[in-house]
């Protein structure tokens, strides 16, 4: 089971024409509405239970090129809920439990790119530690998490517009295989600004079920770094840029950021535009209405795929429930 191969392979057979950036992991323009994602420490630290299906389709109009579909799921417990013990005395003594501080998420995935798909799950938690109050009254947040990240990796063959049937890469080894391995971030917020850190397949893929070749497996890390702050205007006006750096075991290879700023009005209304170097320039649009949040992008493609390609759009619905629970999250705070 060699992935490195047959990862590019399939783009070689799949995007022959301009120069393509190899792509292991989905790419969200929203990542900021389902910032766990990419950071397992943020589950849960907005103090909602949320609910949210997620799809993308990147370069329309070009057959075989990648989409991501996604129904995520993230909530904190109750902060204030108690737990009873029992002394030498025999005495109960009910104690308020830490329960609030822990946060956790979930994530179900397929995602197509060409002839290969990924197809699995992803469990998120973290634990929140509150370090002191700042000067608006609200509770800081050290948060660290850990996510377990399970899925197939297959190879489609089926729909190749030749045949290769004596090459040894497609037809020598494993087409399908089940990897499970580990993803780990750290946050830190506060009511002004956040920053974190995150890596995923710490593994590299060495865990796998169904290698039946037992071929050594070219799974790759990403790191992450994010950071955003948020700007009053007024009561009704607020912007909030906001920043994230990718790169990966290729190192200055792999380096992308994207610099993003959103306008929003009373919090229910927000556009934005973002800027994906060496890659697109992002229209954000979105609105709330009750407990529902609807997202959408569309990215501009700035790359010689633009020729063949309309741009990539992505759609996120979102419900959250719990605001209304006066126990809930005092020391957390929504972004």
């Amino acid at each position: 089971m060699k992935f490195k191969i047959y990862i590019i392979s399939s783009f070689l057979l799949c995007f022959f024409t301009g120069e393509v950036l190899a792509q292991q992991m989905p790419v969200y323009s929203q990542y900021i509405m389902n910032g766990f994602l990419l950071n397992p420490s943020l589950a849960g630290r907005d103090g909602y239970t949320t609910v949210s299906l997620i799809a993308r389709k990147q370069w329309i109009g070009i057959e075989g090129a990648p989409s991501t579909f996604a129904a995520t799921f993230q909530t904190t417990p109750l902060q204030n809920s108690f737990m009873s013990k029992t002394n030498r005395i025999r005495k109960k003594v009910s104690r308020p439990s830490r329960a609030g501080r822990v946060g956790v998420g979930g994530y179900l995935f397929s995602d197509f790119n060409g002839i290969i798909r990924r197809t699995g799950f992803q469990a998120d938690y973290a634990y929140h530690v509150p370090m002191g109050t700042s000067s608006s009254g609200s509770k800081d947040d050290l948060a660290f998490g850990l996510g377990l990240v399970a899925y197939q990796h297959s190879i489609n063959t089926d729909n190749l517009n030749y045949s290769y049937a004596d090459d040894p890469y497609l037809n020598g080894y494993d087409k399908s295989v089940f990897i499970t391995d580990f993803n780990f971030g750290t946050s830190y917020a506060t009511s002004k600004f956040y920053v974190g850190f995150a890596m995923t397949n710490i593994l590299r893929g060495s865990l796998v079920f169904g290698n039946t070749s037992d071929n050594k497996s070219g799974e790759i890390g990403h790191f992450y770094l994010t950071g955003g702050t948020s700007f009053a205007i007024n009561k009704e006006w607020s912007i909030k840029p906001s920043a994230l750096l990718k790169t990966s075991d290729m190192a200055l290879k792999s380096i992308q950021m994207d610099l993003t700023t959103r306008v929003f009005y009373k919090e229910d209304y927000w556009a934005g535009i973002s800027y994906r170097t060496g890659d697109a320039i992002i229209a954000l649009l979105g609105l709330r209405y009750d407990k529902f949040y609807f997202g959408y992008a569309y990215d501009f493609t700035l790359t010689d795929m633009r020729n063949q390609s309309i741009g990539t759009m992505e759609l996120t619905l979102a419900a959250k429930f719990g605001e209304s629970n006066a126990r809930r999250y005092r020391w957390l705070n929504s972004y």
